[in-house]
């Protein structure tokens, strides 16, 4: 690799994710990846730019893992963010939909036998 590619590839001084996080990690809500954010105002200007953009972007419900791919920010760090927002009632967490409960086995043969009577 020549001198010219690295530079091209040089990302500069990236910020250390507990600077974006506030370095909190242990009070941060119970989310999981299927969790859905809403954005419930608009960011403002003096808001740290991953809270804007989670704003910004959450103004139809995505869900965690969503956000965390579209900002390329890990999940426990967008979760502390995200508690942060929760707190401020910027954004509401919408609990993802319980699956159904698979009915029991003694209830689907009963249900296949009396099919097969007709």
């Amino acid at each position: 690799m020549t001198s010219e590619n690295q530079d091209a590839w040089d990302e500069g001084n990236p910020v250390p994710l507990y600077v974006i996080s506030g370095g909190q990690g242990s009070s941060a809500k119970t989310f999981n990846l299927v969790t859905l954010i809403a954005s419930r105002s608009a960011p403002e200007p003096a808001m740290q730019p991953e809270q804007a953009a989670i704003l910004t972007m959450c103004q139809y419900p995505l869900s965690v893992a969503e956000v965390s791919a579209y900002l390329s920010l890990p999940f426990s760090v967008l979760t502390v963010l995200l508690s942060k927002l929760v707190d401020d009632e910027r954004v509401e967490a919408i609990a993802p939909v319980p699956v159904a409960a698979v009915p029991e086995l003694g209830l689907l043969e009963a249900v296949i036998h009396g099919l097969r009577k007709l």
